[in-house]
């Protein structure tokens, strides 16, 4: 076929038209631009009237309906080859004419078309079905919520979910509704959960597991109908003994129904112009991801590629990666895809690859399991026990990511060494070959790590920025990291755990050093274990911070002041004008009347900005570093004290309203949570920490997201550990379940000071954790070993710690006002004279001919340019020297 021309003469622009927009669409779009040529035009059509996202984070959605997941930063649609017109439904493909007609009457032409649709959620054709939901996209989660929240309201209760089907669709879902309050079950025709990437042995482990996180599980559950009630609403369903068999049917309670049976592939479009589909739908592609028609390919879901289906990310990036790349005069093929999984429900791991059912000739299958601990592994080698073939692990995955980049190849060890929970050591610290697979979402080897570590990528934000490895599902970042360190070994590079230049020590073994050889200020511990007349801005701060976890004395006092920066030395955070924010300390949440009258008065009476932050607490913000011992003044009068959220140290308990006054409270959460704070307020540690107590599994305080999360059951507390928010969130790790009060505090006691001792600079207890993980291959169960059976003998020493923190603790502002030598550091000025701080025109002051005197408050009145900004009348300012 000729290349077209307009009337002008000139050849058109070469039109590749993508339709759909999910992350397979995404990641050709990006290949595209990438790789093609100038004049390219690519159009996107999709459906859904959203940018597209990350449909793999869906169930993140149910924490926070209103979370961005924009895949990208929303610059490749900006690109000038690229157009993205969302709310487009292409409804009609002629291919003849190399065009597409969208809902709207709009005809698109194409020089090449991309199908990129993906799959829909599979619905059961029963009675009532048209009263479920599905969960498949933003919107369907969307409604999720919003129905749990109005059934709650309307029936007084945790509504009853009916989740239908148990693979991982299912499981999250399950879950998502569990978060925002619904009480789900399970159902599955198969006997047990997952049972497409689960052996029966590994299905029935999970089965458990999840049953002991509180959601039910009915497996060989065949649904039969949806009983709606006459006002068309929810009320059970009803299941078969077997698929079609009517003669035994029972009811199960539901208030509202979600299908998550599978999916199908959105390939109608292709059926009605004549393309040929497969024996279970998806459109027919070759390895190049052609069509029979030369120019038409599909990518994703919705390709039928190597006899089937696929609905996994790394098939559809592999997919995506050809077909940019045949599109631009490649001539890429795909042989066969990684379909590794590694899943994490309600605390619950599972992970597998290769052959995991077993099913190559003679192989030989290695197992390990203990269901009292809930623990399975499986190992699937050739018959010699050399070859790696597969494997299956589920509540330890530990050994996932030294086994997966070896599949297909030969065992360093013997399979038993990597059976982590029947106490195998695992190979030890091996290097894996250039070509293996380290990235199985993006297809990055190891080869291609190095390769970037030799080039100068020297830290794990720059290779996932120059590899794209660990991007995607970030379970291989561990891996990520270690390959970096064995790199720069191997070129000689020093793999420094060194604080800083002067200090070899790493925080942990400074922290030990500092508390065996008890010193207690800078300049003895430099002289005792550094090097050099003075510190730096990494090891000031950072031992001035180990010193407090352990002096229990005035942060400012021996020397410690001129160690911290700014926001520590002021005691309040600065902020971009200059001022000062003042953010008083509220335990729980929970605040008196009068107490709030007092934040008004003192918000109204200085013109402070006034917010509720983030933390549930009251922020005042727009204080002169001279207004802030005043306005503490006031507020320790008024029984506040300061909340530190300028330090390294405990930043809040958030709690929900518990049982006192929630009708779905079962125990009372305000109280913990006030006694946690008071508890640990002040307490110093690498990174700035926060408390989450929720009175029950609905998890209004957000528990699992808190380096420590507590959620109240029936029986006592159930303990979450290195739960982070910020930029790199991660979800805690249940810890311990049904806890007395006395246990809790006493493993948060150990917890935390066993955290303070061996973190990093700045590292929060999530990093903590997945470094431990590293180190110990389950990082949450050495820390079990350390704070419950006390595997070091250090746990009374951790709990005299903290009793001594709680014996030393003083308000620091309360501290500071009570001593004029350290209410010095608050003047504006140096060559500022004693005055009444309450005075406002004495705290401002005129210099002439070497002499000042306050200045008048007309002089105040004209001088002072804004609110925010200190200024001397006339003359020069010298600013004060902190000592």
């Amino acid at each position: 076929m000729t290349t077209p021309t307009d009337r002008t003469g000139a050849t058109p622009a070469h039109t590749i038209l993508i339709l759909g927009g999910g992350p397979a669409a995404f990641r050709l779009v990006r290949a595209l631009t990438e790789r093609g040529p100038a004049g390219q035009r690519i159009t996107v059509l999709m459906d859904e009237p959203h940018a597209p996202y990350d449909r793999v984070a869906l169930e993140q959605l149910f924490e926070d309906p209103d979370r961005d997941l924009t895949l990208g930063d929303g610059t490749l649609w900006e690109h000038p080859d690229v157009t993205l017109r969302t709310g487009t439904r292409a409804v009609r493909l002629d291919r003849e004419h190399r065009t597409v007609t969208d809902q709207h009457g709009e005809t698109h032409p194409y020089d090449e078309l991309v199908f990129a649709t993906g799959s829909r959620a599979a619905v059961i054709p029963i009675p009532g079905s048209d009263h479920t939901h599905v969960f498949r996209g933003v919107d369907d989660v969307r409604a999720m919520v919003r129905e749990v929240a109005e059934l709650t309201e309307r029936l007084g209760r945790r509504p009853r979910a009916v989740v239908v089907g148990g693979g991982l669709l299912g499981l999250e879902a399950a879950q998502g509704l569990q978060h925002v309050g619904a009480d789900p079950t399970i159902l599955d025709v198969a006997s047990w959960l997952l049972s497409v990437e689960l052996d029966r042995a590994g299905g029935h482990t999970v089965n458990d597991l999840i049953r002991g996180t509180g959601i039910g599980v009915e497996c060989g559950a065949f649904i039969s109908s949806v009983n709606l009630d006459p006002a068309q609403r929810v009320v059970s369903v009803s299941l078969a003994q077997s698929l079609g068999d009517e003669s035994q049917v029972r009811s199960v309670a539901a208030d509202l129904v979600v299908m998550a049976a599978g999916i199908r592939p959105n390939d109608e479009l292709a059926r009605d112009a004549g393309l040929a589909v497969g024996a279970r739908g998806g459109i027919t592609v070759d390895d190049h991801c052609r069509t029979e028609d030369p120019h038409v390919w599909a990518i994703g879901e919705v390709a039928d590629i190597l006899g089937r289906t696929w609905g996994l990310v790394a098939p559809a990036n592999a997919m995506a990666e050809a077909a940019a790349d045949n599109l631009t005069g490649g001539d890429s093929a795909v042989a066969n895809f990684d379909v590794t999984t590694r899943l994490k429900f309600s605390g619950v791991e599972v992970a597998d690859f290769g052959d995991r059912l077993g099913t190559t000739p003679d192989c030989l299958e290695v197992v390990y399991s203990d269901p009292v601990r809930g623990i399975y592994q499986k190992i699937v080698t050739s018959r010699d026990a050399t070859t790696l073939l597969g494997g299956v692990f589920v509540g330890d995955v530990s050994p996932f990511d030294s086994l997966r980049p070896l599949l297909g190849r030969e065992l360093p060890a013997e399979p038993s060494a990597y059976l982590s929970a029947s106490g195998g050591a695992g190979p030890g610290d091996i290097e894996l070959p250039d070509d293996a697979v380290l990235c199985s979402c993006n297809n990055v080897d190891f080869g291609a790590v190095r390769s970037a570590v030799d080039a100068g990528h020297r830290d794990v934000a720059s290779l996932k920025a120059c590899t794209s490895a660990g991007t995607q599902c970030g379970s291989c970042v561990p891996m990520l990291e270690k390959t970096l360190k064995q790199r720069m070994a191997a070129l000689g590079l020093s793999v420094s755990k060194a604080l800083c230049e002067h200090f070899e020590m790493s925080r942990p073994e400074l922290y030990e050093a500092v508390r065996v050889a008890g010193l207690e200020d800078f300049e003895a511990v430099l002289a005792r274990f550094g090097t050099g007349p003075d510190g730096c801005a990494v090891c000031k701060p950072t031992v001035a911070s180990i010193l407090h976890s352990q002096v229990h004395a005035y942060s400012l006092d021996g020397g410690r002041g001129t160690l911290q920066d700014t926001n520590d030395r002021n005691m309040a955070n600065m902020q971009k004008d200059g001022t000062y924010s003042v953010i008083p300390r509220i335990p729980g949440g929970e605040i008196t009347s009068r107490k709030l009258a007092a934040l008004a008065a003192v918000g109204e009476k200085y013109g402070l900005y006034t917010k509720i932050t983030g933390a549930q607490r009251i922020g005042l913000y727009g204080a002169r570093l001279e207004q802030l011992p005043q306005i503490w003044r006031e507020l320790v009068a008024a029984g506040f004290e300061s909340g530190s959220a300028y330090g390294k140290a405990l930043r809040n308990v958030k709690s929900c309203i518990g049982s006192s006054w929630c009708r779905f409270g079962v125990q009372d959460s305000v109280a913990l949570a006030v006694d946690l704070e008071n508890r640990y307020r002040g307490l110093r540690s690498p990174h700035k920490f926060k408390f989450g107590v929720s009175g029950c599994s609905r998890e209004c305080a957000e528990a699992q997201g808190k380096d420590v999360g507590v959620i109240a059951t029936t029986n006592g507390w159930n303990l979450f550990l290195g739960g982070n928010g910020g930029s790199n969130p991660a979800h805690g790790r249940l810890f311990a379940k049904d806890l007395t009060r006395e246990e809790l505090l006493r493993y948060v006691d150990r917890y935390l000071m066993y955290y303070i001792r061996t973190a990093d600079r700045l590292q929060r207890t999530a990093r903590w954790l997945e470094e431990l993980d590293e180190t110990y291959g389950e990082g949450m169960a050495h820390v079990r070993r350390v704070i419950v059976e006390d595997s070091l003998g250090i746990c009374a020493d951790l709990e005299a710690e903290v009793e001594r923190h709680v014996a030393a603790y003083e308000d620091e502002w309360a501290a500071t006002l009570a001593d004029p030598a350290r209410m010095r550091r608050f003047r504006a000025f140096v060559n500022e004279p004693e005055g009444d701080p309450a005075d406002e025109a004495a705290r401002m002051y005129v210099l002439e001919r070497d002499q000042i005197r306050p200045a008048t408050r007309e002089e105040v009145s004209e001088s002072e340019a804004g609110r925010g900004h200190r200024v001397l009348v006339s003359g020069a300012r010298i600013p004060v020297g902190q000592p």
